[in-house]
C-alpha cells in the first residue's frame, strides 16, 4: 500500500530534525541547551489532518510557536466557542474584521513554568482576572501563555505607539493586581495556531494574535536551526509563506515592520 504524500513528507520532516539535532555543532563552552517534545497537527495540501512529534531545542523561537494559550481557552469559532484543545486543522475561527479563517496548524507542548532552563529563565504565565479590558473582557478568568500577544497597548508604551493598533506581549500587560504574573510548579499544557494568514482572534473574549514568527524571528541563528524549525510546519516550504503581519507587534525594544 502506498503511503500518502502528506504522511511521508511529515515522517521525512521528523527524520531529517533527528539528522539536524546529531549534526548541529555543539559549543564547548556553553551549557547544552535541552530538548522539549512539541506535539503538532496539520492540514495538508490534499486535505488530510496529519499529527506528528518532534523533539526539537527548548529555546524561544520553537517555544513560542506553541506557548500561547493554555487548555480551556475559548476560541471563537462559526458555531460558538471552542475549547482551544477541541480546535482541529480544518476548523475556521473568526478573525477581528468578522471574517472566517481556517486552521492550518496546531501546536502543544507540555512545561512546568516555574522551572529554570539551561540558562536560569522560567516561562511565567499571566493572570487575567474578569473584566480587566472592560465588561466581559475577559468573560472570567484568563490564564494566557508567555508567547501570547494582545491587541492593545499599556500605559507606559503609549509614549512609543499613541494610538496605534498594536499586537503587544501578554507580559506587558501585568500591573500586580488585575493582571499577575503565575508560575505553577506543575506541567501544564499550551497551545498555539495558526491560520492562512495572520490575524486577531478572540479567546474568552479578548483579542489574541494567531502564530506568526515576527519579521525577525530566525535571522540571526544558524541553519541547522532554521531546518528544524521549518520541519514543524508541514503545510509550508520557507517562512515567506507564513505571509505578511496583520498589525504591528511591539516587543524587546522595537517594533516589527509590517511587510508586503
Amino acid at each position: 500500500m502506498d503511503i500518502p504524500r502528506s504522511l511521508s513528507r511529515a515522517a521525512r520532516n521528523a527524520v531529517e530534525t533527528s539528522a539536524l539535532l546529531r549534526d548541529a555543532p555543539r559549543p564547548t563552552t556553553q551549557k547544552k541547551a535541552q530538548l522539549r517534545r512539541y506535539e503538532v497537527s496539520t492540514l495538508m495540501k490534499n486535505g488530510d489532518v496529519v499529527q506528528t512529534r518532534h523533539i526539537a531545542p527548548a529555546l524561544p523561537m520553537f517555544e513560542d510557536a506553541f506557548c500561547a494559550f493554555t487548555r480551556g481557552s475559548l476560541v471563537e469559532t462559526e458555531f460558538g466557542p471552542m475549547a482551544i484543545e477541541d480546535l482541529l486543522p480544518g476548523d475556521t475561527v473568526l478573525t477581528q474584521n468578522g471574517t472566517s479563517e481556517t486552521v492550518l496548524w496546531k501546536g502543544s507542548v507540555t512545561l512546568i513554568p516555574g522551572r529554570e532552563d539551561f540558562r536560569g529563565r522560567t516561562r511565567p504565565l499571566t493572570r487575567i482576572m474578569a473584566d480587566t479590558f472592560g465588561m466581559q473582557k475577559p468573560m472570567s478568568g484568563v490564564i494566557a501563555g508567555p508567547a501570547a500577544r494582545l491587541l492593545g497597548t499599556p500605559t507606559h508604551l503609549r509614549h512609543l505607539h499613541g494610538d496605534d493598533q498594536v499586537l503587544t506581549p501578554i507580559h506587558e500587560f501585568q500591573d500586580g493586581m488585575s493582571v499577575i504574573e503565575t508560575l505553577p510548579p506543575t506541567p501544564i499544557e499550551l497551545f498555539h495556531i495558526c491560520l492562512k494568514r495572520h490575524a486577531v482572534i478572540r479567546v474568552d473574549g479578548l483579542q489574541f494574535e494567531s502564530y506568526h514568527p515576527g519579521v525577525n524571528a530566525i535571522r540571526m541563528v544558524s541553519q541547522s536551526l532554521k531546518s528544524i524549525y521549518l520541519n514543524l510546519f508541514a503545510h509550508i516550504d520557507t517562512l515567506n509563506d507564513f505571509g505578511p503581519l496583520a498589525l504591528p507587534r511591539a516587543g524587546d525594544g522595537e517594533m516589527d515592520a509590517i511587510t508586503a
